[in-house]
């Protein structure tokens, strides 16, 4: 019944010969593309922003850190336990974006950004989570849209966003005093000269 259902969702959602070209470019762009979000935001949270707030930016740079290597690593044993071939390996709908036709369930783009999208959620503001989990969403879409996962891949990706976010926080409890003290003293040797120049924060 659910496989039923998950041919029947992917069938609606899939793009056909007859989609509009624009829409393929779109979502190509979405699906391959947009996923970048996630280091860049990382990135700038923990190099820039106000000198009160920059360390609770950072704490939560770590702490997605951590949710993501947690919920990648929940993907990995789940595709593991239970592999599905992608839609175009088992000749259902049409495919417009080249992939290895490897383990399609979870998907990890869903879980790289489902993870991220409720990690700001819990941790961050409501809007910066409500944001990045229409982000979420719209990667989901396209990836499905384009032929290249079913639709019960993104919720498995979902699935295992909220259980690396929920172990990430009950390890953050424990390791947060000893991790980030280091990390950030190995960020102060790498980036001495543009933190002495004021280009990035301390």
């Amino acid at each position: 019944m659910l496989e039923n259902l998950n041919n029947t969702l992917f069938l609606l959602i899939n793009a056909t010969p007859a989609s509009e070209g624009w829409q393929i470019s779109l979502a190509t762009f979405i699906a391959r593309d947009l996923i970048l979000i996630v280091p860049l935001l990382a990135a700038a949270m923990w190099l820039w922003g106000e000198r009160k707030q920059v360390h609770a930016q950072r704490h939560l740079v770590v702490k997605v850190a951590l949710a993501i290597a947690t919920s990648l690593a929940l993907s990995w044993t789940m595709g593991q336990l239970f592999p599905h071939d992608r839609p175009f390996a088992a000749g259902i709908g049409y495919n417009f974006l080249y992939h290895a036709a490897d383990n399609s369930f979870p998907s990890d783009h869903g879980t790289v950004i489902f993870t991220f999208a409720l990690a700001f959620l819990f941790w961050h503001r409501l809007w910066s989570g409500l944001v990045l989990m229409a982000v979420g969403v719209a990667i989901a879409w396209s990836r499905v849209y384009l032929g290249v996962h079913w639709p019960m891949d993104m919720l498995g990706g979902f699935l295992c966003g909220l259980i690396g976010c929920m172990v990430a926080h009950l390890l953050w409890q424990s390791v947060s005093a000893a991790v980030y003290p280091r990390l950030q003293h190995i960020y102060r040797l790498i980036f001495s000269l543009p933190i002495r120049k004021g280009w990035v924060r301390d």
